[in-house]
């Protein structure tokens, strides 16, 4: 295999080196992200930039989790199909999710069960109806192929578009039937994945009030010497230049940054483990401050995370740079985040800050919705209402069950419509669900001398505060590896649509040679 990668390497070019250098990195990058032990032992889906809140198939000690109170239902987890058994449906898991070899599973609304599978065997059973992929282990040459054309494709994607840019073209989506993405146009959305409830949101358990992150503010001993503001952040220079963006607003006002990007100050000692960014400690280190930085890894519809969603539910008011449509789904769409594209500059937002900094009442007025435990949303109260899966609580279905039922629902319709001598139903994912614009490098204001950089610098040494690494150019990894990559996977996308319309097997190096070359 290393062979074969060298031999393109040298033969097509800079592109496939950088397609090969970005496919290393995202493999170094969610070899670090926590995953979900599920029965059996399997390892499986990484986690989001933050933790994914889907709610775990097992407990922390292996054991499976409570039976939903309501929901779908599992007939059996052993369970075992022969060849010309035509009672259940069989849906494959083409990506092994869920490390189940056999489950029989009973759903809301639908006739009869369904025979889910991460056994690839099953992709010859007489009753083979849905092959389902997981997005981020998504590979364009690795397909049930030939697909018949009783075979749907079903897509779970809750993560960012940045681990696999392939599947966010509509060449890419034009191949699934069934989706499950963050965005409110897939058939199943997951765009609150992270919103546990409204009375998680409106808690006050974490809750410092106005007066006293003031004093916190205060160099010790009066005070913390706390920054008015919070970043805390240890996947750098992704996709949205959002650190390029943190240099720029640390010239105009002071930020505490915890992370490993731009790092200048220390976590105590037991939060500096990832697995302690939902400890009470670390939350209750959030909580103290006034503003927290919730920028995403990438800037697209209804990609909303953890970074708004915790922010908001410790007391502490978000500044948010991320999805345009974020409103949508704010506990008050006036006044309970701070919304950078508001502002023509990080300059003008770091003037914004510091007025509500300086004046308690207008902060909390940003937290009203809190204070007075009132969310001011429809939008969202009627989305969360209609969920038909919960966020850790095993008295509910998790989103990858709901997403197995969306399925199991569809395919019986189409054996009811059979056998009742009616055309199959057709169905096709919108391509919207998985639309993502193109990564854009952050275009700094330099109005200081020296730029933003040099201004932060300075402000760091007047405040103390260590001093962060040195930074590259502002939207240099931007130019120089998202937007290659990007620009790759849009050849690859239009491989892809091809090479499966031709409906037989292909190789890894065919695949590539048509991604490269745009030919047979």
């Amino acid at each position: 295999m290393a062979s074969q990668r060298a031999l393109f390497c040298s033969s097509l070019g800079v592109a496939a080196c950088i397609f090969i250098f970005v496919s290393l990195q995202v493999a170094d990058e969610l070899s670090g992200y926590e995953r979900a032990s599920l029965p059996g032992g399997r390892r499986v889906r990484p986690r989001a930039d933050g933790e994914s809140l889907g709610g775990p198939r097992a407990d922390d000690a292996g054991r499976p989790r409570p039976r939903p109170r309501h929901g779908s239902r599992v007939v059996s987890r052993e369970a075992q199909l022969e060849a010309g058994d035509a009672r259940y449906p069989v849906l494959v898991w083409w990506t092994p999710l869920t490390g189940e070899a056999g489950k029989l599973a009973r759903c809301p609304g639908v006739p009869g069960d369904c025979f889910f599978t991460v056994d690839r065997s099953y992709r010859r059973h007489s009753m083979a109806r849905a092959f389902l992929f997981y997005g981020t282990d998504f590979s364009a040459w690795d397909l049930p192929l030939p697909r018949q054309r009783s075979h749907d494709w079903a897509l779970f994607h809750e993560e960012s578009p940045k681990n696999n840019y392939v599947l966010f073209w509509p060449q890419t989506a034009a191949l699934f039937n069934h989706t499950a993405t963050f965005s409110r146009r897939s058939d199943l959305p997951l765009t609150l994945q992270f919103v546990e409830s409204t009375k998680a949101l409106m808690s006050h358990r974490l809750l410092v009030g106005a007066a006293k992150k003031s004093r916190l503010r205060r160099p010790a001993p009066a005070g913390r010497g706390l920054a008015a503001v919070a970043y805390v952040q240890s996947d750098c220079e992704p996709p949205s230049d959002r650190d390029a963006f943190v240099r720029e607003l640390s010239a105009y006002i002071d930020v505490d940054s915890y992370g490993r990007c731009l790092h200048n100050r220390d976590l105590p000692g037991p939060l500096t483990d990832p697995s302690a960014m939902e400890a009470e400690g670390f939350l209750s280190l959030l909580a103290s401050y006034k503003f927290v930085l919730a920028l995403e890894n990438a800037l697209c519809d209804d990609y909303v995370t953890e970074k708004l969603w915790r922010p908001l539910a410790v007391g502490a008011v978000p500044v948010y740079r991320g999805s345009p449509s974020a409103r949508d789904w704010l506990p008050d769409p006036e006044r309970s985040a701070v919304i950078v594209s508001d502002f023509p500059s990080p300059k003008e937002l770091a003037s914004f800050l510091l007025s509500l900094d300086a004046d308690d009442t207008l902060y909390d007025d940003y937290r009203r919705w809190k204070l007075e435990g009132r969310v001011r949303n429809a939008r969202l109260l009627t989305a969360l209402s209609r969920r038909s899966w919960g966020v850790n609580d095993p008295a509910q279905d998790n989103f990858i069950d709901a997403f197995e039922c969306t399925v199991c629902a569809r395919v019986w319709e189409n054996e009811e419509r059979h056998r009742q001598g009616l055309p199959r139903r057709e169905w096709s994912a919108d391509p919207a669900a998985l639309s993502c614009p193109a990564p854009a490098p952050f275009r700094p204001a330099l109005s200081e001398p020296g730029g933003a950089a040099a201004g932060a610098e300075a402000r760091l040494r007047r405040s103390g505060r260590q001093r962060s690494a040195a930074p590259p150019q502002p939207g240099s990894v931007v130019r120089e590896f998202w937007l290659p990559m990007h620009r790759q996977s849009a050849r690859e996308a239009e491989a892809l649509h091809a090479l499966v319309r031709r409906n037989r097997n292909y190789t890894e190096a065919q695949f590539y040679a048509r991604a490269m070359r745009g030919k047979a």
